[in-house]
Formats: structure tokens, sequence, C-alpha cells
């Protein structure tokens, strides 16, 4: 399984946002074999002369650009504000076509019923549904989205990767259920390591569940403690997962600790390595 590395690992949504080149030239020099890239990190320059300076230097540094991390919404009574959401998501789907990824990561969305993003880690990732509405509803909605964008997927010839992130996702049920509702080789999984609050006992069973439908892999880590929890990975028991669901494709870290992502990065590829050497 190829190691790669997310920009998002260098940028936490705070101050301005670390560039994706920068993110490459440390990639080449800490020896993975690809990166990914965290969209809100190209900031308001994505056209496509900088999309292809990009994918040049990846090719020059002997790299991937294997992925595009994207933000959407789907969980929403309103169909105007859900076609604005599909209509962000086609832009997304040109963008990774042009960088060359084959996968733009996609979530499905929540109530925001909690407002307060850290009460809503402290519910552990999951809200009551809006007042009328169920949680039927709103995978409805996301369907009927993630149907609407199976079409412009396939032509831009990038996969629909949806993550267990939160909302209606929270979990491999959530994530199963809309693959399970729309079968196509245009829409698969990403498998997170993180993303379960407190520990959940499942989590390696939920990742196991996803692990044959992913077409890419989030290693989490948390060096320095992270900003909402704590979770600990036996890496060589996610190795094994992954090798007995036959998985092939990109182990893409996350750091998402409060260590200096500098050093902290290079210390995580390291546990990483070691610990899905032992699994293989």
């Amino acid at each position: 399984m190829p190691l790669g590395i997310s920009t998002y690992s260098y940028w936490h949504f705070q101050g301005a946002p670390h560039p994706p080149e920068r993110v490459l030239e440390a990639a080449a020099r800490l020896g993975v074999t690809g990166v990914e890239v965290l969209e809100m990190q190209l900031g308001e320059d994505a056209g496509t002369p900088r999309l292809h300076a990009l994918r040049r230097q990846a090719l020059t540094l002997g790299l991937d650009l294997y992925g595009l991390a994207t933000h959407q919404d789907f969980v929403s009574p309103d169909a105007q504000a859900r076609a604005a959401q599909v209509r962000r998501t086609e832009r997304s789907l040109q963008v990774a076509a042009e960088l060359g990824a084959g996968c733009i990561r996609v979530n499905s969305g929540r109530w925001k019923t909690i407002p307060d993003f850290t009460a809503f880690m402290a519910a552990g990732g999951v809200e009551p549904p809006l007042p009328g509405w169920t949680q039927d509803d709103a995978f409805g909605w996301v369907q009927g989205c993630l149907e609407r964008l199976l079409p412009a997927a396939e032509r831009a010839g990038v996969v629909l990767a949806l993550e267990n992130h939160w909302g209606l996702t929270a979990n491999a049920s959530g994530v199963l259920r809309l693959l399970d509702a729309l079968p196509s080789p245009w829409l698969a999984a990403v498998a997170d390591t993180g993303n379960y609050l407190g520990g959940a006992p499942d989590r390696y069973a939920q990742l196991a569940a996803l692990a044959a439908r992913a077409v890419l892999v989030h290693a989490k880590s948390y060096i320095g403690g992270g900003v909402w929890y704590d979770l600990e990975t036996d890496f060589n028991r996610v190795g094994r997962i992954l090798s007995a669901a036959g998985y092939r494709g990109y182990v893409s870290l996350e750091f998402e600790g409060r260590a200096d992502p500098e050093t902290a990065v290079a210390q995580a590829l390291a546990e990483l390595r070691h610990g899905l050497a032992g699994g293989a």
C-alpha cells in the first residue's frame, strides 16, 4: 500500500492556508509516493494555470496527486440549497480532473441543529434532525444529490469517495447505506481511522466494513494531543484489516495533532510505516 500525505496535515483551518506547493516539496523529502490536496488550501487561486502547475510540480518530484478533499453538505430540506451544493461538487470534480486526481473526498452533511462545532463534537458527532424531518429524509436528500453527481463523476473520470465523517456518515453503516443505494464504479468509500469520538470500541470493525469498498484510506495521527479528542490507533491492526480486505490503494496521512507539523508529520509517517509493515 503506497503512503501519501494530505495537505491538511499542515493546515487545520487556522490562519492563512499552507500552500500545497510547499507540501509537495515536503512530501518528496519525506519519501512518500503522493499527496492529497485539501481543496480549501487552494484558496481563491484554483484556476487551470495553478492546477496544471501543481500537476507539473508533482510530476517533476515523482509524486502522484491521488485525491482532492472537498466539502459539501447535502442535508437540507431546501432543494435550491442542495442544488447549489451539487454544482459546487461538480466544480470540485473538474478541479480534481485538472490535477489528475482519481477521486474526491465527499461528505454527506449534517443537520446543524447543534450549531457550535465544539458542542457537536461533545455530542459524538451526531445531532437530532430538524423539527418535522427524519433521518430517512436526510438520507434521501443525500442519495438524490449523489445520484445527480454520478454522470459528472464518470465524465471527469473521478470517483466520488464518501467518507465516514460526522453527521449521517458518522459510522460505517451510514456510508454503506448510501453506497448500497447507488451501486456504481464512480461511487466508493474513504475509510478514515479516526472520526470516532471517545475511542469507539468497534472502530476497527467499522474500518473492516468499509475497507473492501474503499478507494482511499485516511490514517489519523494526533501527536501533541488532538484538538477535540485523543485517539490512539494500532496501525499494525489497521494494516492487517486492509490486507485482509485486499486493499491496495493509498493510505493518506492526516496529521491532526497540536504538535508542529514540520516535525510531527515525519514522526507520524514513521509510526505509520512501522505499523503497516507489521500488519501486511
